[in-house]
């Protein structure tokens, strides 16, 4: 799996939770707050993409990530050690 491609599930997910994203084009350095997710929709988009790429990641590694790029990084660092 690629980071564009995890970059993608990040986004897919956020379309789903937070209203009015369903036409946004997604770049690594977008923030998840920024563009209108609250903690809430953050952990479940969190938790959506972890159950999508078969992860389960500790809620503390998840504060790191200050844009969607280092998160999909993360995931992706993720997948490979497994």
């Amino acid at each position: 799996m690629t980071k564009a491609e995890v970059l993608e599930i990040i986004a897919q997910h956020a379309r789903e939770i937070v209203p009015g994203l369903e036409k946004h084009l997604f770049v690594a350095s977008d923030r998840l707050v920024e563009l209108g997710a609250n903690s809430v929709d953050r952990a479940e988009i969190t938790m959506l993409v972890q159950e999508s790429l078969g992860l389960s990641v500790p809620r503390t590694a998840l504060f790191g990530p200050t844009n969607i790029g280092e998160l999909a990084d993360l995931f992706l660092q993720r997948l490979q050690a497994a």
